[in-house]
């Protein structure tokens, strides 16, 4: 009887653990999906700003150009 439920323990212990490694790289895939989003959001973020930053220039610029000729 004792052999008999060391063998179920030790089956219940393979069927528990049976590709427990593999689950691992499931959330470092996602973590690393996530911090390319947010580093292509902060890029995107950043070229938004310098965009607006070079408009406004060129159109205080064009602004002061106007402003000189009359």
């Amino acid at each position: 009887m004792k052999k008999l439920l060391l063998v179920l323990a030790i089956g219940a212990f393979v069927a528990s653990c049976n590709n427990s490694a593999e689950t691992a790289t499931a959330p470092v895939d996602s973590a690393a999906k996530a911090m390319v989003d947010t580093a292509k959001a902060t890029l995107d973020s950043a070229a938004a700003k310098v965009d607006s930053t070079a408009k406004a220039v060129v159109d205080s610029a064009k602004a002061k150009v106007d402003s000189l000729k009359k």
